[in-house]
């Protein structure tokens, strides 16, 4: 997953983001060691599998909002758009007892759709992105108790539904690696993502915005389409996470999702992307991810209670922006 800057970018900058993501994933292994040295469970197989697996569904959500953030945007609405398309699909498989396709299809689009409306909000009635994807928060999360009755979907009677998620693939061909579909998929998201923003016209002008949208939209390109397409396919990335979370819990639970935002945009600063936009990774996000899971569940394996967890999740979250406000200040 190749590094991809603005052109408008000095190559010193080049260098300064590769040593960012370099410093983040020497964090990583560095929790790495001392997890495993202060509890002999941490590297654990069955715990490893756990890590990977809370990462498969932060990791594609904060994926979702690297497109955004790098456009110098924001989506508070990335939880609760997958919660959202967690219930569609418990009403497409379970109550109209429609195919597992039919179920798959219903959450991406249902993704989809949510992203083009905050998109054209944001676009199109220049409502800020913080206020736009706060509504759009709110909006999903009533929609997903109103259309569950406010109970949960179980999946129960979709046939290999839950393997979307906890499958193995690759542990039924080689059983010493049991590695989890969730897993697969959240490489296969970030590999998507990685050659739009690398190789495609959607990239180029999603780092284009970033930078600075304004000398785009005297050169003739149609900001608003743009704009909208990236909040529409950071919407259909939300969709797979839906399908994640519900495979992995084999239920649409209505009332999770609300603070899964705040993990995803953690991973995302942790990683390198820039909040001011025009400038991040895939590469640097997905290491952003694996701090955040291993973090969590490290603390939680030493019995470090959650209020503290908390504190220093916050602390590398502020540690993140700082690093990121020295980098932007040799432009």
């Amino acid at each position: 997953m190749t590094d991809t800057i603005a052109p408008a970018q000095k190559s010193g900058i080049r260098i300064s983001g590769a040593f960012h993501r370099l410093l983040a994933f020497s964090g990583l292994i560095a929790l790495v060691v001392v997890f495993s040295l202060a509890s002999p469970n941490f590297m654990q197989t069955q715990n490893i599998l756990a890590i990977l697996q809370a990462t498969s569904v932060n990791g594609v959500l904060a994926i979702a909002a690297t497109l955004v953030i790098i456009t110098s945007g924001i989506d508070l609405s990335v939880g609760t758009l997958m919660t959202f398309c967690a219930v569609i699909t418990g009403v497409i498989l379970t109550y109209l007892s429609l195919p597992l396709p039919f179920g798959v299809l219903g959450a991406i689009l249902a993704g989809t759709a949510s992203g083009l409306v905050s998109g054209l909000v944001i676009a199109k009635l220049k409502v800020p992105p913080f206020i736009a994807t706060l509504g759009m928060m709110l909006i999903l999360k009533g929609l997903s108790l109103v259309i569950s009755g406010t109970r949960p979907i179980y999946f129960n009677d979709t046939p290999g539904f839950t393997q979307i998620s906890q499958g193995s693939l690759i542990g039924a061909l080689i059983p010493a690696l049991p590695i989890p579909n969730g897993v697969l998929i959240l490489f296969g998201v970030a590999l998507i993502a990685a050659f739009v923003l690398g190789k495609t016209a959607l990239g180029r002008y999603t780092f284009a915005l970033g930078s600075n949208e304004e000398a785009v939209r005297l050169s003739g390109v149609n900001v608003d389409r743009w704009k909208i397409a990236v909040y529409a396919t950071a919407g259909s990335i939300c969709g797979v996470a839906g399908l994640l979370i519900a495979s992995r819990l084999n239920s649409a639970q209505p009332a999770l999702g609300q603070g899964y935002e705040l993990d995803a945009i953690a991973a995302v600063v942790i990683g390198g992307t820039s909040l001011s936009g025009g400038r991040g990774t895939v590469l640097g996000t997905l290491i952003g991810a694996l701090i955040i899971s291993v973090l969590a569940n490290g603390l939680r394996i030493l019995s470090v209670a959650q209020e503290w967890q908390t504190v220093v999740t916050g602390t590398i979250i502020i540690l993140a922006v700082y690093a990121d406000i020295l980098r932007r200040r040799t432009l």
